[in-house]
């Protein structure tokens, strides 16, 4: 089907995604509707329906744009490998870590409202887009696991760790004001558990 193109020269199927990555990312899934989306795209509601049948197949295509574009820092594994004790690699994870989703604030975003609200189709599109980056930081803390300075079982646990200090950090604090700890602060306290 050919694409109209718009006076920006970009296309309906363009805007949609950009329009729905956009108010997806501010009110999740369930707090937008298709009808919104199209206003806002300054598309008819049939045109996205026609790019997507369901809601539900423009939200996952959102989140596999946002996670496709979702790149580690050669600079940040360089730290890593040459960290002088597991806590500093640890310490450099995290921040690997944190600096790559904090890349596209609206991809975190989306990833925090789908691990609530779509939490069955999360799972796939995550292992998909994010595991090729898992096993490359999980590479990079396995020797300080050999010689025991980072205390688990397995290097990937850490890495859900870390991973879940800063997707949970947005929510935990919106509920709990005024508490005054960060996503470092999150950090810090589980620090503990895992090095020797």
């Amino acid at each position: 089907m050919p694409e109209t193109k718009s006076p920006a020269g970009r296309s309906a199927g363009e805007r949609i995604l950009a329009t729905a990555t956009v108010l997806f990312s501010r009110y999740g899934y369930n707090g937008v509707s298709t009808r919104e989306i199209a206003a806002a795209a300054q598309v008819n509601e049939v045109t996205i329906f026609r790019h997507y049948p369901r809601k539900h197949d423009l939200y996952l295509a959102v989140l596999k744009s946002g996670l496709q574009e979702v790149h580690l820092r050669g600079d940040l594994l360089a730290r890593i490998a040459e960290a002088r004790d597991g806590r500093t690699a640890l310490a450099l994870t995290f921040e690997l870590i944190a600096k790559t989703l904090k890349q596209k604030p609206e991809m975190l975003r989306l990833l925090q409202y789908s691990a609530l609200e779509l939490n069955e189709d999360l799972g796939p599109l995550v292992r998909l887009h994010l595991g090729e980056l898992i096993e490359i930081i999980a590479h990079y803390l396995e020797p300080w696991m050999k010689n025991g300075e980072l205390r688990c079982t397995s290097s990937k646990t850490v890495i859900f760790t870390l991973i879940a200090i800063v997707l949970g950090f947005g929510p935990l604090q919106r509920v709990f004001l005024g508490e005054g700890f960060g996503p470092d602060g999150m950090f810090e306290a589980c620090v503990d558990l895992y090095t020797a």
